[in-house]
C-alpha cells in the first residue's frame, strides 16, 4: 500500500469505528443514559443525518483549497468531535457531538478519494480507492469489536477515548505521509463543482448508494438483538460475530475494488441482485445460530463489494470537478444509513419482527437494482449514440478524401 493511501486508511479506521462502534454499545448507552433502545439507535442516525447536512457545507467551503490541509482538518474534528462524545452528560449532549463530528465524515472520503485515485495510473483507481476503504473495513474487523468489548468491560465511555488515541496517530500520519504538492492539489474551484452536479448520471450513482446503504442499515443497526432473541447467542458471542462481518468487509472491499476496474456497473448490478436474495436468506436462517452466522459473514462481503465501484462512479461522472460530487456521495451514503436505521426502527415500531426485519432491507437493495439498471441503461444508449455520430461524421468525409 503506497504510504499516502495507508495514511488515508488509518484516518478512515478511525471513521469507521466511530460511525459503527455504537451499533455494539446500544444497550449500554441506552442504559447508562436512561434511554430506550430504539432511542438510542437515533444516535445512528444522528451520525448519518450529520454527514448529509455537513457534506455539501465542506465541499463547497473548502472547493478552492489545498486538498491536504483540509485532509488535516477534517481528522482533527474527528479527535476534538470523540472527545466530546466521551465526556457527553447526557443523551443530547451526546447525539450534538455525534452530529457534529459527522460533519467532516463526507468531505473527508470524498476529498480523500479523489487524492488516492489521482496517486495511481487510471486503470487501478478504483483499486486506490478500495485500498483507501480498506480502514474503513478494518474499523469493522478491529475497531467495532474491540470498541464494543472494551465499552462492555469499562463503560461505553472508554470505546470513545480509545478512538480518540487512534484519531491523534491519524492526523500525524497525515500530516507527514501525504504529499504536500500533487497534480489536481487544488479544486477547480466551486462554479466548476457545483456544474458537474447537472448530470443525471451523478445523481443516479448518488441514489444508488442511498439505497444500498439503506438497505444495510435497516438491518444492521438492529443487529445485536437479532442475534441475541432471534438466533439464541449469547452477548460476547455477538462481539465476535461483528468481527466476522467485519472480515466479509475486507474481502469484499478489495473483490470490490478489483471487479470496479475490470467492469464497474455490472459489478454493482450483479452485488445488488445479491443483497436482496442474502437479505431474504437471513431472514429464514435467523433462528438458527450456525446458519446466521454464516450469512451474515456473507452479507458483509457483498455489503463493501459495492463500496469502491460507486465511489468511482461518482469520481468518473463528475470526473471535470469530483471533490463535491465525491463528497455528496458518502452523504448519499450515510442519508441512507439515517434513511435505513429510522425505516428499520419504524418498521419494529409497527410490529415487523427481529426475524422479518431483514425483508425490509431487501426491498430497499431492490430499489436500488432498479435504479442501477437505469443508469447502465443510460450509459448505453449514450454510447449508441456517440457510436452513431461519429460513424456519421466519417461517412460524410469519404466524399472529400477522393478529392
Amino acid at each position: 500500500m503506497p504510504l499516502p493511501i495507508l495514511a488515508l486508511a488509518i484516518a478512515s479506521f478511525c471513521i469507521g469505528t466511530t460511525e459503527f462502534v455504537i451499533m455494539g454499545l446500544l444497550p449500554e448507552v441506552a442504559a447508562d443514559l436512561q434511554v430506550s433502545i430504539p432511542h438510542a439507535g437515533l444516535l445512528v442516525t444522528g451520525y448519518a443525518l450529520g454527514v448529509v447536512i455537513g457534506a455539501p457545507i465542506i465541499a463547497i467551503a473548502t472547493a478552492s483549497l489545498p486538498r491536504k490541509p483540509v485532509l488535516i482538518g477534517l481528522a482533527m474534528l474527528f479527535v476534538i468531535g470523540n472527545l466530546f462524545c466521551a465526556i457527553a452528560p447526557n443523551y443530547w449532549m451526546l447525539m450534538i457531538a455525534r452530529v457534529v463530528t459527522a460533519f467532516g465524515h463526507g468531505a473527508f472520503f470524498g476529498i480523500g478519494s479523489v487524492v488516492a485515485a489521482s496517486l495511481v495510473p487510471r486503470h487501478k483507481r478504483a483499486s486506490a480507492i478500495a485500498l483507501m476503504f480498506a480502514g474503513l473495513t478494518l474499523a469493522n474487523i478491529l475497531g467495532v469489536p474491540a470498541g464494543t468489548a472494551l465499552g462492555e468491560i469499562y463503560g461505553w465511555r472508554s470505546t470513545f477515548y480509545a478512538v480518540v488515541a487512534i484519531g491523534v496517530a491519524a492526523v500525524i500520519a497525515i500530516a507527514l505521509l501525504v504529499p504536500a504538492a500533487k497534480e489536481e492539489e487544488k479544486g477547480g474551484g466551486i462554479l466548476s463543482e457545483i456544474k458537474v452536479l447537472g448530470k443525471l448520471q451523478v445523481w443516479l450513482a448518488m441514489l444508488i448508494s442511498a439505497l444500498a446503504s439503506g438497505s444495510l442499515f435497516a438491518v444492521f443497526t438492529y443487529i445485536k438483538p437479532i442475534l441475541t432473541d432471534v438466533s439464541g447467542l449469547s452477548t460476547s458471542s455477538v462481539t465476535w460475530v461483528l468481527l466476522l462481518f467485519g472480515a466479509g468487509m475486507t474481502i469484499g472491499n478489495v473483490i470490490g475494488g478489483k471487479l470496479a476496474d475490470w467492469k464497474l456497473m455490472p459489478t454493482v448490478i450483479g452485488t445488488l441482485v445479491t443483497v436482496v436474495f442474502t437479505h431474504a436468506l437471513l431472514a429464514e436462517v435467523s433462528g438458527t445460530a450456525v446458519a446466521a452466522i454464516a450469512v451474515v459473514f456473507l452479507w458483509g462481503v457483498l455489503t463493501f463489494v459495492i463500496v469502491p465501484p460507486l465511489q468511482m462512479r461518482v469520481v468518473e461522472t463528475a470526473s471535470e470537478a469530483p471533490n463535491l460530487a465525491a463528497t455528496l456521495n458518502q452523504g448519499a451514503f450515510n442519508a441512507g444509513n439515517a434513511a435505513g436505521a429510522w425505516v428499520g426502527g419504524a418498521a419494529l415500531t409497527w410490529g415487523v419482527s427481529y426475524q422479518n426485519l431483514p425483508f425490509v432491507g431487501a426491498v430497499l437493495a431492490l430499489l436500488g437494482l432498479g435504479v442501477a439498471v437505469w443508469s447502465l441503461l443510460l450509459d448505453r444508449r449514450a454510447q449508441r449514440r456517440q457510436f452513431n455520430s461519429n460513424e456519421g461524421e466519417r461517412l460524410s468525409l469519404e466524399p472529400l478524401a477522393g478529392i
